[in-house]
């Protein structure tokens, strides 16, 4: 019974929920792109927002370089 329960969630997930990779213009603060995945992932905005300005700090390089990658090839709705 248990296993069957399993079975029917990954099941649902898999087939029901089409989701795509946009930047969230509504919502953005600078190109959208926190906003975006945030709204992908199913997150807090403010949580994904804190976490990209401390991962900033502890990866400048990466994290800037990410950033503007994403902010380029991201797409906009």
């Amino acid at each position: 019974m248990k296993y069957e329960r399993e079975y029917q969630k990954e099941y649902q997930r898999e087939y029901t929920i089409n989701k795509t990779l946009y930047k969230d213009n509504r919502h953005k603060k600078l190109s959208g792109v926190c906003a975006g995945l945030a709204k992908y992932y199913g997150a807090p905005r403010f949580a994904v927002r804190v976490a990209t300005v401390i991962s900033l700090f502890v990866f400048p390089v990466v994290v800037g370089v990410a950033y503007v990658v994403a902010a380029i090839l991201i797409p906009n709705r």
